[in-house]
């Protein structure tokens, strides 16, 4: 049994991360927990208060005291669910934005600081393992077994594409709001006249509401699928939602006749190319660049859709 591997982790990293400090974290003025809340209000696509204490597993009468001293501290507003007037629906103000924006700052650097001097190579590792680790205890923890579904876009679905890409990214990688305009241009020009032989967007829903989105459009080669807007929000990682994403655009590029298929990313992005490579994409470019404010390496990858080559 690895019980003892895995509390000795536990007590090595909260000590590395300062987990135990008590009261402020990231030498801001909120607790770790608060801190925790704020990242979720910022970047959750459910911000209703039952929604809050489900994915955070927090007592409801210790949420219900720190959303009250939020809502007297100016972060929070306080209203009636759109889904459901019983239920509290919580938004951040503007003040409430600026701390979550901080903490996710704060955060970067401390994370940062951790692999600035570590080698390409180690970082690969580390993120491998992390990976692992999240995905084994994913399929141990209580409510994990439910299969996400992928479907068409509903109303809605196209500018959630645009809002979740926006805010994980600025969460994770810290990328501005031009990464957010490109994601933008690339729904509107697929929304007015796509063929749907050709071109197609997916929904992975799990639980009723949107976690995941992949789109296969045309390229301008001739006979090329692209590949894009692949995204899996946090909740949903580490169940294989990424690979079956990825492979159903193949499949359907496979299917409409394309002989390849391409797409475009950058090297930060090591939970994604992990998933390129398992469906058989190959890298042959790289190409470094200044882009969302952060200086980054693109990169080009192709697999061949036709059967028993490998170009």
């Amino acid at each position: 049994m690895p019980i003892q591997e895995i509390r000795a982790f536990n007590r090595f990293y909260t000590n590395l991360i300062g987990a135990l400090d008590y009261g402020k974290h990231l030498y801001t003025p909120y607790t770790l927990t608060e801190s925790r809340v704020l990242y979720e209000l910022a970047h959750s696509a459910r911000t209703d208060a039952a929604d809050l204490r489900g994915e955070l597993s927090i007592d409801a009468g210790y949420l219900s005291r720190l959303l009250a001293k939020f809502e007297r501290d100016g972060l929070v507003a306080r209203a009636p669910s759109e889904r459901d007037p019983r239920r509290q629906r919580i938004t951040l103000t503007d003040r409430g934005r600026k701390a979550a924006a901080l903490l996710d700052e704060r955060s970067r650097q401390a994370v940062g600081a951790l692999v600035v001097d570590m080698p390409e190579r180690d970082r690969d590792r580390l993120a491998e393992a992390l990976g692992t680790v999240r995905e084994l205890l994913s399929q141990v923890r209580p409510g994990s077994a439910a299969e996400p579904v992928l479907r068409d876009p509903a109303p809605g679905d196209l500018g959630w594409i645009v809002q979740r890409h926006g805010a994980l990214y600025a969460a994770e990688y810290g990328w501005d709001a031009g990464f957010e305009g490109l994601v933008a241009r690339i729904v509107a020009d697929f929304a007015p006249e796509h063929d749907p032989r050709l071109e197609r967007v997916w929904i992975a829903e799990l639980d009723g509401r949107p976690v995941g989105s992949v789109m296969c459009v045309r390229d301008d080669e001739p006979d090329t699928a692209r590949l894009r807007l692949l995204l899996v929000e946090p909740e949903a990682r580490g169940h294989g939602l990424g690979d079956r994403l990825v492979r159903t655009a193949v499949d359907f590029a496979r299917d409409a006749g394309y002989r390849d298929m391409v797409l475009w990313t950058n090297d930060v992005l090591t939970a994604a190319r992990r998933i390129y490579r398992r469906a058989g994409f190959t890298l042959v470019a790289e190409k470094p660049h200044r882009s969302y404010g952060a200086d980054l390496v693109g990169q080009d990858w192709r697999l061949s859709l036709e059967e028993g080559t490998d170009r």
